[in-house]
């Protein structure tokens, strides 16, 4: 390993403000030209030139440091995790996935989701800006309040708490969740379809949030998998939900509502809409998003590695769930 000393850091600082790249101050300074690529990307802080100075105390506190990180200590296991983390990847997703699913030259290493956060926060992470592809773009999370609904009559409403215990305690396959992604002055949105098992996401954009509109796109959503996937529909206490009857009817499902007020008790779809956030803030133009480009959402939701699917994705679990109805049919 190439050691920089306190005078070539300031000569790279020099070489580096005249606009040479890192192969040209190699050759001034008698060093690889990875590492002085190595060196800017480590020691510049986003948005900042590189310092010498700043530059030098970094490197004189990791000298002091008796535990490096893990991050820091192998080459190839940083450029993986952040690779990951870059695509929008949790820390938690990062590392299931790579004790599940390790390519093979990172057979047998494995990093846990505190230690790259650590990183992220309070290592190197921080000068390569890398909190600002996490999701929530910020270390503490804030207090989630539940959304109110406006009240309307709903028709042969059946309560949540009178929902069967198989569906409570997710001991089958088909019991899905609905909700809709509103944006501002607009009428357009999205309604969204969220699997409780399978963790799968269905998402369809439509033109206002008319019950109307909402039937039409669950429709899509029941219509594109096996009837045997879905068996119940849980809403909240929205207008568009006055259509659950002929959702109900026409496809031989079961229809629930939450209490009102506590949108948390679908909190699987919650969770998905604050996903889709990521990619449709509430100013987005829905104008310029087509049916195309909510599906790409979609399906990078539904290519993400789940913790509670083992660190499969939706797609890879509904996939195996189906050769397990083909099988079935075939026997």
């Amino acid at each position: 390993m190439q050691i920089l000393t306190s005078v070539q850091r300031e000569w790279i600082e020099f070489f580096n403000n005249k606009g040479q790249g890192p192969r040209e101050i190699g050759r001034q300074i008698k060093r690889d030209h990875t590492v002085i690529s190595r060196e800017l990307k480590r020691n510049t802080k986003p948005g900042k030139k590189y310092s010498a100075v700043t530059a030098q105390k970094l490197a004189d506190l990791k000298a002091k440091k008796t535990n490096k990180r893990k991050l820091d200590k192998d080459r190839e296991l940083h450029d993986y995790v952040v690779k990951k983390i870059k695509e929008g990847f949790s820390p938690d997703e990062v590392s299931g996935e790579l004790k599940n699913f390790a390519p093979k030259t990172l057979t047998g290493k494995s990093i846990s989701y505190e230690a790259i956060y650590d990183y992220i926060y309070n290592g190197e992470g921080k000068w390569e800006g890398l909190y600002q592809y996490l999701r929530k773009k910020h270390r503490k999370r804030k207090v989630q309040r539940s959304r109110k609904t406006q009240k309307v009559t709903i028709s042969e409403r059946v309560s949540i708490h009178d929902r069967p215990n198989i569906i409570n305690e997710r001991k089958r396959i088909g019991d899905w969740e609905t909700d809709s992604v509103k944006f501002k002055k607009q009428k357009a949105s999205l309604s969204v379809q969220y699997e409780r098992i399978l963790m799968l996401a269905r998402i369809h954009k439509v033109k206002d949030g008319t019950a109307e509109a909402t039937e039409q796109a669950i429709s899509k959503s029941i219509e594109s998998l096996p009837r045997e996937l879905f068996k119940s529909l849980t809403w909240d206490n929205g207008k568009e939900g006055a259509c659950h009857t002929k959702i109900r009817d026409n496809y031989n499902i079961e229809t629930y509502f939450c209490d009102p007020y506590a949108s948390w008790q679908k909190g699987g779809v919650e969770n998905l809409n604050g996903l889709i956030r990521e990619y449709l803030p509430r100013d987005t133009d829905m104008d310029t998003i087509t049916d195309e480009g909510i599906y790409h959402i979609q399906e990078k939701l539904n290519n993400r590695p789940q913790k509670k699917l083992g660190y499969l994705t939706p797609n890879k679990a509904l996939e195996a769930k189906l050769k397990q109805l083909t099988g079935a049919l075939n026997s």
